[in-house]
């Protein structure tokens, strides 16, 4: 039998979600023995970048989906322009589009 998963996928937040107190860890102990929490957190990442990882961290073959997960982008999305960080930028209607494609990429799943 396949352990359920939880996925967390997201940026920074996300990947450093397992420090002392953090919600991933907070989370992995609610679930221990219940689930795998699963951490897909990629620093700098905005939705724009997250939809080049999707499909090889959420492949649609894969043989059990995830019991749940988390999307948690939106910060380096919304780096301000003509700042250093301005590469991250994605415009709002961007934002709201990449999004929208992430979750029906996971609502994609073969049940």
């Amino acid at each position: 039998m396949v352990r359920p998963r939880l996925v967390l996928f997201g940026d920074s937040i996300t990947e450093q979600s397992f420090r002392p107190r953090g919600w991933g860890a907070a989370l992995a102990n609610t679930y221990s023995r219940k689930a795998d929490v699963v951490v897909r957190g990629y620093g700098g990442y905005n939705t724009r970048w997250a939809l080049f990882l999707i499909h090889h961290i959420f492949p649609l073959a894969d043989i059990a989906r995830p019991l749940a997960t988390t999307i948690f982008f939106g910060a380096n999305d919304a780096a301000l322009l003509g700042r250093t960080s301005e590469r991250q930028h994605v415009p709002v209607s961007e934002y709201k589009d990449n999004l929208k494609m992430i979750v029906n990429h996971l609502k994609s799943y073969r049940i």
